[in-house]
């Protein structure tokens, strides 16, 4: 759905809403613990590639939410860093 040198975005072959785009970074970044200096560049362009995806499916004005799970207890399953855009319908609130 969306490639290019720094990211690509894709959708979630087991979707959590109605819209379920994964957003990853080309490099190889197992997870946020991982994240270096020279990363900062890289993961902006996953949030500028959220809203661009998030315009394209429709759920800009409506609403979205963006998760990163980080380790296990997060429900990190693929130690490649990526986040996760879910849309479409309203979504319910979070613990905490």
């Amino acid at each position: 759905m969306y490639e290019d040198e720094s990211v690509i975005a894709f959708h979630d072959n087991h979707p959590a809403a109605l819209v379920h785009i994964l957003i990853v970074p080309q490099k190889h970044i197992a997870s946020v613990n991982d994240l270096t200096a020279e990363d900062e560049a890289a993961m902006g362009r996953l949030f500028t590639t959220a809203q661009q995806v998030a315009v394209q499916q429709g759920v800009a004005r409506s609403g979205y939410r963006l998760i990163v799970n980080t380790g296990p207890n997060a429900g990190q399953g693929v130690f490649h860093i990526h986040m996760h855009l879910l849309g479409g319908k309203r979504l319910g609130r979070l613990a905490g």
